[in-house]
């Protein structure tokens, strides 16, 4: 039975066999707490769970879909610390998507911990590499498995993987089909099948539903239960499961707009999903070869394929696929021209990057850069100080954060620089070394990122401009003080005092002012070549030295005031020097400021705490998902142009023929998400809120009325509507949340996007959890029209 209940596209060798006997293995957490947990592959060779040895009871379960990658010895900080305890071939770290903390084991022998590395792999790759073509092509037909427990069923049919916002493109999978509603059943069918026989009773699919967020009428639910009951065996089990779960899950309203353009009702013929493409997707270019690519891709019968036609299944896994989703896939490629100046750019930009928690007691850790690396972050902040030993450490000063050495910072930036993008990254460097150790840092960038690390400029020559991110692909650029000029790093030492970073507050910039008056090492300083800090003293004076090379950073309130008092000034200022922009010192808990307002002036480097999720982050993740998520995006035309008139703050400084017009339809939800830690029995009563972030007069929201007890299939059917002046600069942000009268309402999940990426027409959103990572199969089905002004000659 256990290889039936494997994944039609794993072959269940010896490997995943001895995974689902289970194994005894350490689970460590730091160098005190290590404790051994019974660690076990579930038949569905999908799930892992482990359990406590001492108690027996399950612990925690992961499914593989959740695993980003395995890593192999001491590649974790608490498994460093144990390496002479324990040998590296003992030794593996599970890294999972998203913010969740990585899984360090410690295996009883060599032997043990290669297989599951080996197996875990294997399986990582099974649930990654299937494409939507071979989730169909696997689904088994229901007549050959009538005699099949639902349990066993359940588990033939594939895993989808999540979607992570930073590094991918969105996954999308069917809504009424079964083999997207694995990933979403079989937990709570585990949780729902009392007995344990494989079967369900009503009383269980009762059970179910609720735990479902399905608050259903007892007798509409009994109706579907014995309508499903083929056998009238009173329990439902293999192809009668399916038939309940797709009159659950039937989706009305795609079936009415499916037969506004079918004939016959049954199928829509080329030429009428031609019409349908044309007419609602606004789809008009190679709309034939379209319709004939999605047939194939999409249409679950041979036969139909074969006829080229599309069934109402078909049509509906079309929409709820990447070509169907809101988010324009041509988009989430590599698409902009990459061969502007840097400054032409906004760039995904992390404040204290060391951090994971917050900055008087949060733990400093490798973990920050490779995560905000993966999530395609082009400019890591590092805080150095003198450590022992002569070797320099990272962490942030004056406070009870913990320490990691620079060595290791630099090691993993040369190890994951540029696996999620090839474009330049921007280590921004706050100095607070002693001249000795100055000299070590300089000697550790050179001898560890060797040729990633840039040392001189790409001609041999001072810039008139910056140069492009095609230009500077792999290369690591130095952001620090600087002695002298550029042209005297061409031409050989200089003698000029450094400039000070304005980059620092309270006692770190005490600290700062005192250390300024002392020299700065000349081998550190000959490492900064495109991006030397300088400080602030007004647009004119920067304009007056003309150095593209020299970058200012500004707390948030500075900026603020500067886009406030001179917004146009500092647009011009963007549009040929860098600009960074971090979070005000007081904002301790790790939170963030809105970054809308500071990229409405052009400013490039608009630093954040990946790891504080929330609205702030959900706007940088939105942004930056476009573009093949390499890290930039190119600014519209008008920040890019040194005499533009444009200023955020003065509609009458915007050209233009008038706004554009977003209209949105709310159609309905499917199968959204319980609340965290909400009462067993609680149904959400859900809302949708739409949010408009971009240059103040675009900045809106509104939402829809909030449906009862109905998270699994609420109908809106509400039309929102946005006026957007600049909308080149606008992101839209869906939030659906849990209604409550007497208290906040709860957060549900949310799905953020540039305007420039939204495909109008029929379209569905899948939405992203706090953190950023998928919820399948929760999304919103919605219709987008975008009206443009009338031209003057229309006028």
């Amino acid at each position: 039975m256990a290889s039936l209940l494997c994944n039609a596209r794993i072959q269940l060798t010896d490997t995943l066999e001895q995974m689902q006997q289970g194994t005894l293995m350490r689970k460590v957490k730091s160098k005190s707490w290590k404790k051994q947990r019974y660690f076990k592959l579930q038949d569905d060779c999908m799930t892992i769970w482990y359990q406590s040895k001492r108690t027996g009871k399950t612990e925690s379960a992961f499914s593989i879909s959740d695993v980003e990658t395995v890593r192999e010895g001491h590649q974790s900080e608490v498994l460093q610390s144990l390496a002479e305890e324990f040998p590296p071939e003992r030794c593996f770290t599970i890294v999972f998507y998203g913010r969740r903390g990585n899984l360090d084991l410690i295996a009883g022998s060599a032997e043990e911990a290669q297989c599951w590395v080996q197996g875990l792999r294997q399986l990582i790759e099974v649930a990654t590499s299937m494409d939507q073509r071979e989730k169909i092509d696997q689904y088994p037909s229901c007549r050959h498995h009538s005699a099949i427990h639902i349990q066993s069923f359940l588990h033939l049919l594939p895993s989808p993987r999540p979607y992570i916002s930073s590094h991918s493109s969105p996954r999308s999978f069917p809504l009424t089909s079964p083999l997207v509603s694995r990933t979403w059943i079989r937990d709570w069918f585990q949780k729902a099948d009392k007995n344990k026989d494989g079967r369900m009773n009503f009383k269980e699919v009762q059970h179910l539903l609720k735990m479902m967020n399905v608050d259903m009428n007892e007798d509409h639910a009994l109706r579907l239960f014995q309508a499903a009951d083929k056998s009238e065996s009173g329990t439902l089990e293999g192809e009668e499961f399916v038939l309940f779960y797709k009159a659950l899950t039937q989706r009305e309203e795609v079936l009415s707009l499916f037969q506004d353009f079918s004939e016959d009702g049954k199928k829509l013929t080329l030429l009428e999903l031609v019409d349908f493409l044309r007419q609602e997707q606004l789809e008009d270019e190679g709309t034939e070869e379209l319709a004939m690519e999605l047939i194939d891709k999409y249409e679950p019968s041979e036969s139909a394929r074969a006829r080229h036609v599309l069934s109402a299944d078909g049509f509906l896994m079309y929409l709820c696929s990447p070509e169907g989703s809101i988010f324009n896939p041509r988009h989430q490629a590599l698409w902009q021209d990459m061969s502007q100046p840097l400054c032409h750019y906004f760039i995904s930009s992390s404040h204290n990057t060391y951090l994971i928690e917050d900055q008087i007691r949060g733990q400093s850790s490798i973990e920050g850069y490779i995560r905000a690396l993966k999530r395609g972050c082009r400019c890591l902040e590092v805080d150095c100080w003198d450590g022992p030993n002569g070797e320099p450490m990272v962490y942030h000063g004056h406070t009870f954060t913990s320490k990691i050495p620079f060595r290791e910072v630099v090691s993993t930036l040369e190890k994951y620089a540029f696996k999620t993008s090839d474009y330049p990254v921007i280590l921004s460097l706050e100095n607070h070394c002693s001249m000795e150790q100055q000299e070590v840092l300089a000697q550790q960038l050179k001898s560890i990122l060797g040729e990633q690390l840039l040392t001189t400029t790409i001609d041999g020559r001072v810039p008139t401009q910056l140069p492009s991110p095609e230009e500077l692909k792999h290369k690591i650029l130095l952001k620090g003080k600087k002695i002298g000029r550029l042209q005297d790093t061409l031409d050989g030492p200089g003698d000029e005092a450094p400039d000070v970073s304005d980059d620092d507050n309270g006692a770190e910039a005490e600290e700062e002012r005192r250390r300024a008056k002392e020299s700065l090492a000349q081998a550190l300083s000959d490492c900064v070549i495109y991006c030397k800090s300088v400080s602030f003293r007004g647009f004119q004076e920067a304009r007056s030295h003309s150095r593209p090379s020299e970058i200012s950073s500004f707390a948030e309130s500075k900026a603020r005031k500067l886009i406030r008092d001179a917004g146009n000034e500092f647009v011009r200022h963007n549009t040929w020097q860098l600009t960074r922009i971090y979070p005000s010192g007081m904002r301790t808990d790790s939170s963030n400021y809105n970054p809308q307002e500071m990229w409405n002036a052009g400013c490039q480097i608009v630093a954040l705490n990946f790891q504080t999720a929330g609205t702030e982050m959900d706007l940088c993740d939105g942004l930056f998902s476009q573009n093949g998520s390499c890290g930039y995006v190119l600014k519209p035309p008008f920040m890019r142009d040194e005499e533009t008139l444009f200023n955020p703050n003065d509609p009458s400084s915007w050209e233009g023929h008038g706004p554009i017009t977003l209209t949105i339809q709310v159609i309905s939800g499917q199968q959204l998400p319980k609340v965290a830690n909400s009462k067993d029995g609680a149904i959400i009563d859900p809302l949708v809120r739409v949010e408009i972030h971009g240059v103040p007069v675009d900045q809106a929201h509104q939402e829809t009325k909030y449906i009862e007890n109905n998270g699994f299939n609420p109908r809106w059917d509400e039309t929102l509507q946005f006026q957007l002046h600049v909308p080149e600069l606008a992101l839209v942000r869906f939030v659906v949340e849990d209604y409550d009268k007497t208290s906040r309402n709860d957060f549900v999940g949310q799905f953020t996007l540039a305007f420039a990426n939204i495909k109008p027409g029929y379209r569905h959103i899948h939405l992203l959890s706090k953190d950023g990572t998928s919820i399948p199969p929760s999304s919103l089905f919605v219709h987008i029209r975008i009206t443009e002004p009338p031209s003057p000659e229309q006028d």
